[in-house]
């Protein structure tokens, strides 16, 4: 694209009120956000330096244009090739160009609707089984009891075989800990000599590889044993490149399912975590979900057929993923010079787009803090959907959306046919982590 050379940026936020607010941005940037876009408009800039600049935005545009329209100028950031690939390796959610498309294409089928349906029989059992036991009319903090699960529905779908419960234990440890540092990282970047020397970048390293070690032994063990299980292993397994006719490597194999971990547990149980916690608040909407699941059941007894019929059930995630996108915000920088609406950028632009103030710019949606599932329903729902970012856009949007919609319409119909939820507070805490994770919520269930 031929642009001028004379770049011209949204209103800009000074360096100095940057810094002045760089700690409590670190500690909670949303609040940080909120205002400044109430300030400066849908986009604003900071500039680093004397070029450099950094976009953040809300507007719905900008989103479209550089998730979608123009992807293929706008790669993922530093943050996230670098950072992350240095623990995680070299996955989907880390690499981009040829190989990126390469792996997709690779990987795609193994979560077609058909391959998905395989799985909703060892996934719903898992359910079951981790829900049987859930407190009774006792505070129950929810985010740990739907980590636990989330995480246990991830491991069965890669892992039908028994693995041994200290190895999953393991993997959930490191994954955590892992993540924990990253965010030390990104967003203490002047402080990155002291993780260096004080031996915490080696410790994280370590546990990575320990990490690796684990899931290579499980997947040495699969293909010893010849046996073809009905999991997302053995569908990655059976992958095959369609240049070579060659499946992946083990280390390509672990990096995916490394990413696979993080995409598909701590995001879902995030998103579970506050619709029950709405949920908890609006009886209303809980008797609906439960008449809605009671005339499903009564016509079909496929729980795939089941799945499809969950309309309302779809509208109230829909809402609450509205309300509290677990991947609450994403980046990319272009590769070359660009026009971004009215404004000329420089390549290597760093853009965010906050999916969590997009979800909330009251130029797209209607008293846009209250929750109302309605917006997802019929006519409604058309126009909702034009501004609605629970799991990314375009060629990058997740590769497991379905999988996610699955599990958590599984995990909301079984809890309220079995339990009221009463949540304790309505308002509710998070910390915007990579993903948006909820802090503190509490509810009880009571036997209906």
């Amino acid at each position: 694209m031929s642009i001028s050379k004379k770049y011209n940026y949204p209103p800009k936020l000074s360096i100095f009120s940057f810094f002045v607010d760089a700690e409590g941005v670190r500690r909670n940037p949303i609040p940080y956000h909120k205002n400044y876009f109430e300030r400066f408009g849908d986009s604003f800039a900071i500039r680093i330096g004397k070029s450099r600049h950094i976009i953040l935005s809300r507007d719905n545009d900008v989103a479209q244009y550089i998730l979608q329209k123009n992807h293929k100028n706008y790669h993922k950031s530093k943050f996230q090739s670098v950072y992350l690939s240095k623990y995680l390796g070299k996955g989907l959610l880390t690499v981009d160009g040829e190989y990126w498309l390469k792996q997709r294409r690779l990987i795609q089928p193994a979560f077609h609707k058909q391959k998905m349906n395989q799985l909703i029989e060892n996934m719903n059992a898992t359910i079951v089984s981790e829900l049987e036991s859930l407190a009774v009319d006792k505070k129950t903090d929810l985010f740990p009891v739907m980590s636990e699960l989330a995480f246990n529905v991830v491991a069965k779908s890669l892992f039908q075989f028994s693995i041994e419960k200290e190895k999953l234990d393991r993997i959930k440890y490191i994954i955590e800990a892992v993540q924990n540092f990253l965010i030390k990282e990104i967003r203490l970047p002047h402080k990155t000599w002291w993780f260096s020397i004080s031996g915490q970048v080696k410790k994280h390293l370590e546990l990575a590889e320990e990490n690796n070690k684990i899931i290579r032994e499980i997947i040495e063990e699969r293909t010893a044993s010849k046996v073809e299980v009905n999991d997302l292993l053995n569908m990655l397994l059976e992958t095959r490149y369609e240049d070579t006719g060659e499946g992946m490597s083990i280390e390509q194999l672990i990096d995916e399912i490394k990413i696979l971990f993080i995409a598909g547990h701590e995001t879902t149980a995030n998103a579970l975590t506050f619709t029950l916690h709405l949920l908890g608040n609006r009886p209303d909407v809980q008797e609906k979900i439960r008449n809605e699941i009671s005339k499903i059941e009564s016509e079909t007894d496929e729980t795939a057929e089941q799945l499809q019929k969950m309309v309302y059930t779809n509208a109230v995630l829909n809402e609450s993923m509205r309300l509290y996108p677990p991947a609450w915000i994403t980046d990319r920088q272009n590769v070359e010079d660009d026009s971004l609406g009215q404004f000329n950028i420089k390549k290597d632009t760093l853009i965010g787009v906050s999916f969590y103030e997009l979800h909330r710019n009251p130029k797209y949606w209607q008293n846009p803090d209250n929750f109302d599932p309605e917006r997802f329903l019929g006519e409604q729902k058309k126009q909702s959907m034009q501004y609605f970012y629970p799991f990314g856009a375009g060629p990058r949007m997740c590769i497991g959306a379905g999988f996610a919609i699955y599990e958590m319409c599984l995990v909301i119909s079984y809890i309220i046919k079995k339990y009221k939820i009463k949540s304790l507070s309505t308002d509710v805490n998070f910390n915007p982590l990579i993903t948006l994770k909820p802090v503190g919520v509490e509810v009880v269930f009571s036997e209906r």
